[in-house]
């Protein structure tokens, strides 16, 4: 029992690094346009400061809040770890990472950024700890409104790249890739993390074979 959740909280909070690492290598690429999200948080801070990690930390939270107050009962501990961890690492690959100036390296950094955001989500998913701010308003929404997950999240990501392009935050053709693509690589992502992580619990679950002497 002990190895199965330190592998899931292995998987998870991997997957949460991962996905940080993917989306600042996507916020990078600012010139061809940048996810959703990460225009909104970039726009808040080219307007209020702080830096981007912590408003992605401000706004999941009031996410939180809000999907709290709709179910009333409180999400699980992977989600406010959801919450620091990507904002946290955010900002420290944004301090790691250079900036790049050609075009060439920017649409390298984006598909790169698009890909490896892709296995970290599907790598923090797979163990099933608990669902990232963003994803737990969009089953709150899905539940009020009856709609489809394609319909909601579309709605909210295209909701929050309006304010962060009202805000100035850069949308492109960056912002379209991220939003077409970064579900389809999940697909592929999440039931191979499943996959891996059911294969090494069961390996390590395995009783040794009694030694005859």
């Amino acid at each position: 029992m002990m190895r199965t959740l330190f592998y899931r909280w292995l998987f998870f909070l991997s997957g949460l690094i991962i996905l940080a690492l993917g989306f600042t290598m996507i916020i990078k690429a600012n010139k061809l346009g940048i996810g959703p999200w990460d225009v909104l948080h970039v726009g808040l801070f080219m307007n209020f400061g702080l830096t981007i990690g912590t408003w992605s930390i401000l706004v999941a939270f009031i996410l939180i809040i809000i999907s709290t107050i709709s179910q009333r009962r409180l999400p699980q501990i992977g989600t406010f770890l959801n919450m620091i961890l990507i904002g946290v690492f955010i900002d420290i690959y944004y301090f790691l990472i250079p900036d790049i100036p050609s075009i060439t390296g920017q649409v390298l950094i984006l598909i790169g950024g698009i890909i490896v955001s892709g296995f970290g989500v599907g790598i923090y998913v797979a163990p099933k700890i608990g669902a990232g701010p963003r994803d737990s308003l969009m089953l709150v929404l899905m539940q009020k409104t009856g709609l489809s997950v394609t319909v909601v999240r579309a709605g909210i990501e295209i909701t929050a790249a309006l304010i962060g392009w009202a805000l100035g935050g850069p949308v492109g053709i960056g912002t379209i890739a991220v939003a077409l693509l970064t579900g389809r690589i999940v697909q592929y992502t999440l039931p191979q993390a499943e996959a891996l992580l059911k294969k090494i619990i069961e390996k390590k679950d395995e009783v040794p074979p009694v030694l005859k002497v």
